[in-house]
């Protein structure tokens, strides 16, 4: 068996990349260019060296020592016999004694310890502008910020003015100092330009609203003139024949003749207002003034910008007739605090036309100014909109060199730029080709140093991936992302996904909907390319998968649109058996042409049964529903033993790749026993169910296997022997349980003992980011072992292993139940819904019922479902079966490259 496991091949796409550990020394002259071959190669992910470390030493205080700790702020404080110790916050740890092997961490009779953590990260809040490479070269990082800016700033102004920015080809290669002139340039002209036209903008808006104030408040002032010395009149008696009022008469003795006007003093001012403001506006002015003004409003023609917040509003215009100084300064202080603007209307008609027809000319010519200006305008973004993808993909690319050289440090002479970073073994040569072409092209009279390293760190996880497994490969990821040469699920998902979405979608008349749309987003996808269906089409080969593989679901259940259709070999057979017929009658004889042929028994003429799938005879009987629901329920067991017991055969391939004994002999050995000893049995009986057409209980057989093993079987005896066998494999199943819980720690503690037998302290690790191993691992390096803690982190995985095989089992039925209920809504909607309208002789009826089963069809059993089949379907891989073996506490590996630098990136 070993032999075989060995012989067996290496399986790459199951395993990531095989990470290594290097070290680069670049001369400073060489550096820049060095980096931008590499983001060009997109092989090599930089890890920061910039980042400090200060180590504390692990102090240590016995409670006879009295020692004195206490936190201010975010420091820490400890006095003990005149030694003071501070540290941040962060590298303090406070814990009880626990007893075990003394060492330079723990020692032996104490209640409280404490433990200075020794390692502080540093320049890790620095901003890249005072990083140590941005020092010495200058201000290449805050130039290529700046022009980013400006770029972002005239990718704006070209998106409001609607322009396209399409490749220019006429313009030629530009150096980084030429195109930080060109566009300080363009940036002036273009802020001046914007000035400019905001001001005209200002102008004309104003000039605007004052014509319309023009043309309303000139109609006031006319209709007033005619009423006046009649108004005139009846106020003049109703307020002078009362002696108590001995204050000005009210505003409308004041009614607009030129006499009444000079003499009382009747004064008026003219302006507009946005509408919604126009109610409590004059509600003020009636309190400011206490009735002492008259008001008259008009709605302007059409939608006015508003000269201040530059937004299209409806507004109106107003005059106020009031009379006295301080009338008129509370309602200028009343305009200015509503936003009202305030025009000067004169009293006489002529020069109100002359001012109207002035105010026209000048609008006419700020229109021409300001089209002028938008022409002029429009053509410096268009030269600009040309290269602009270029520009920016040009600062992009040079800030990202330049935040790259960031992490590299300086060694000891200041001469050469020393970088740690992790890549793939099969990069090395591709990375050191491009190291001797940057040598080359930079004139260099030193070479690049590159070379491998050990290290304590664990690697970086990367899988090569192509258009069809990436989107498989995120799913896997959105769980957690591998560890390193960690099992890859991504590779079963991309076919069993797929499968359990068809068998929960169930219907092959919606799959072919969902696979030709899917196709013709595919085919339409540089047209149709927005940031809305960005998501979709990272992910259309799931789509297209998921859908084609509804072509299994026409052959199984011979379902379309709800509708029971015969399977293409049915139909194949019954046009060959036709065939043949006819061929009998011209010819003669007897021509076999069937796979299935018809067998006559007397007067009674049948057939063999039905030859794949479910026959669609059974669509409309009465005992359909229990047929299918029986069916799909032992489908959906058979499923998920399937599945489950792959996840626990990859868990022995993990172990074996690691090597861990341990975990082949006490984990993946005792799993598959207990698994298969009872839900294994439980497919098996299915089967054998299903091959003998037997009546057994299958729930009286399993439930009755527990309670009362030695009982007769009686009525649901399937084969001979089976109630020892079934006694066997529950005594199996019983020590399969202790076997998953004792037998690992008490391994692990006697390989700790005989590991560290004779010593009186552990070896003193320099950093605390060495590679975590899976707790209770028999590969773990660290000296601290707890055999409490792996007991119990043992046992917790073994009960919830236990307890998980008879939940994730049940799970699977979900398989059956979305199937269940998708074919009954498609038969609810085809039979109470289409053909239900199309039972009535009444076009309009026909029609709509054909559009509620459409809608029906495209929102609820396309979309809805079709969601809901799909996250079912996630969580049958994330939890059932990954949970097997797949740990997911690994971090993805993120080269510097310059294909993986988008628009967000400043």
């Amino acid at each position: 068996m070993d032999r075989f496991i060995e012989n067996l091949p290496p399986m790459d796409l199951m395993r990531s990349e095989k990470m290594t550990f290097v070290q680069l020394i670049i001369p400073a002259e060489s550096s820049h260019r060095a980096i931008t071959y590499l983001g060009e190669l997109g092989l090599l992910q930089f890890r920061d060296v910039t980042l400090s470390q200060i180590y504390y030493p692990f102090i240590q205080f016995r409670l006879s020592w009295l020692p004195l700790f206490f936190f201010y702020g975010n420091v820490f404080i400890c006095v003990s016999f005149g030694v003071c110790c501070v540290a941040p916050i962060e590298c303090v740890k406070v814990w009880r004694f626990r007893r075990q092997t003394v060492n330079a961490r723990h020692c032996l009779d104490l209640n409280l310890c404490v433990e200075f953590r020794n390692l502080v990260l540093l320049n890790a809040e620095k901003s890249p502008f005072q990083r140590t490479f941005v020092n010495q070269s200058g201000y290449e990082v805050k130039r290529c910020a700046e022009m980013s800016r400006k770029l972002r700033f005239f990718k704006d102004q070209i998106t409001k003015a609607g322009l396209m920015s399409s490749p220019s080809v006429l313009q030629s290669d530009i150096h980084l100092e030429d195109l930080e002139i060109q566009l300080a340039e363009h940036e002036h002209e273009l802020i001046e330009m914007n000035s400019n036209s905001e001001k005209l903008r200002q102008s004309y808006n104003e000039l605007l609203e004052f014509k319309i104030v023009l043309e309303k408040a000139c109609g006031f002032l006319v209709s007033n003139r005619g009423t006046a010395i009649t108004e005139e009149r009846e106020l003049h008696e109703t307020v002078f024949s009362k002696g108590d009022y001995v204050e000005t008469p009210f505003l409308f003795e004041q009614e607009m003749t030129p006499a009444a006007s000079n003499q009382s003093g009747l004064r008026f001012i003219s302006g507009i207002i946005c509408k919604s403001k126009v109610l409590r506006f004059e509600r003020m002015l009636f309190r400011a003034t206490r009735g002492n003004m008259l008001f008259n409003q008009a709605p302007a023609d059409e939608q006015i910008v508003d000269p201040i917040s530059n937004e299209m509003v409806e507004k109106t215009v107003f005059v106020v007739f009031f009379s006295g100084e301080q009338a008129r300064t509370k309602i200028l202080k009343i305009c200015d605090a509503f936003s009202a603007n305030c025009y000067p209307v004169p009293e006489d008609i002529s020069k109100q036309r002359q001012i109207t027809s002035e105010v026209s000319a000048r609008l006419t010519d700020l229109e021409t100014t300001l089209d002028a200006g938008i022409r002029h305008r429009n053509k410096a973004l268009a030269f600009v909109a040309g290269p602009l993808t270029k520009w920016m993909d040009m600062v992009r690319r040079e800030k990202s060199v330049y935040d790259t050289l960031n992490m590299l440090n300086f060694d000891v002479t200041k001469k050469c730029l020393v970088g740690e970073g992790w890549c793939p073994v099969f990069a090395k040569t591709q990375i050191q080709e491009a190291l001797q072409r940057a040598t080359f092209d930079s004139n260099s009279q030193v070479g690049i140093i590159f070379h491998s390293m050990d290290t304590q760190e664990s690697p970086p996880t990367y899988f090569r991936t192509n258009n069809f497994t990436s989107p498989y490969q995120e799913i896997v990821d959105a769980y957690g992302v591998a560890r390193y040469q960690e099992a890859n699920p991504a590779v079963y998902t991309t076919i069993i996904f797929p499968f359990l979405f068809a068998v929960m979608f169930g219907d092959w008349g919606h799959g072919i909907c969902l696979l030709l749309g899917a196709l013709v987003l595919i085919a339409r996808e540089n047209k149709l390319s927005t940031q809305y269906l960005e998501m979709y089409y990272g992910n259309n080969s799931i789509v297209l998968h998921t859908s084609a593989k509804e072509l299994h679901n026409f052959l199984s259940f011979c379902s379309a649109l709800g509708i029971g259709i015969k399977c293409i070999t049915v139909i194949l057979f019954d046009f060959c058996q036709r065939l043949g017929s006819f061929m009998e009658m011209l010819f003669g004889g007897r021509y076999v042409l069937l796979l299935m042929d018809a067998h006559t028994t007397g007067l009674v003429k049948y057939r063999e049964p039905y030859p794949f799938g479910v026959d669609p005879s059974w669509r409309g009987s009465r005992s359909e529903l229990p047929f299918l629901n029986s069916l799909k329920m032992k489908m959906s067991i058979l499923f998920g033993v399937v599945h489950m017991n792959l996840g626990i055969i990859l868990s022995y391939f993990n172990a074996r790749f690691f090597g861990s004994l341990l975990d082949i002999r006490y984990q993946f050995v005792p799993q598959m026993i207990f698994l298969n000893c009872l839900f294994g049995y439980l497919s098996l009986l299915i089967i054998i169910k299903w091959c003998t057409g037997s009546q057994a209980d299958l729930y009286h057989v399993m439930i009755y296997m527990f309670l009362s093993p030695f009982d007769n079987l009686g009525e649901n005896q399937l084969f001979w022997g089976q109630r020892p066998l079934q006694v066997l494999l529950l005594l199996l199943s019983l020590i399969a349980v202790p076997w998953m819980l004792f037998p690992k720690p008490f391994m692990l503690k006697k390989l700790h003992n005989e590991r560290f037998q004779g010593r009186t302290y552990g070896i003193l690790n320099t950093s605390e980011v060495d590679h975590e191993e899976e707790p209770g691992s028999a590969r773990q390096h660290h000296e601290e072992f707890n055999f409490t803690e792996v007991f119990v982190h043992q046992m917790i995985h073994s009960i919830e292993f236990v307890l998980g095989s008879v939940s994730n089992t049940a799970s699977y039925l979900r398989l059956w139940a979305l199937s269940l209920a998708h074919s009954e809504l498609s038969t609810v909607f085809y039979e109470k819904v289409l053909l239900l309208a199309w039972g009535y002789d009444n076009l309009v009826v026909r029609l709509l019922g054909l559009a509620v089963f459409s809608f029906a069809t495209a929102f609820i059993l396309l979309m809805m479902e079709s969601l809901s089949a799909f996250l079912h379907a996630l969580r049958l891989h994330w939890v059932e079966f990954q949970n097997k073996f797949y740990h997911g506490d690994g971090y993805k590996f993120r080269p510097f490259s310059f294909a993986s630098l988008t628009d967000d990136e400043n």
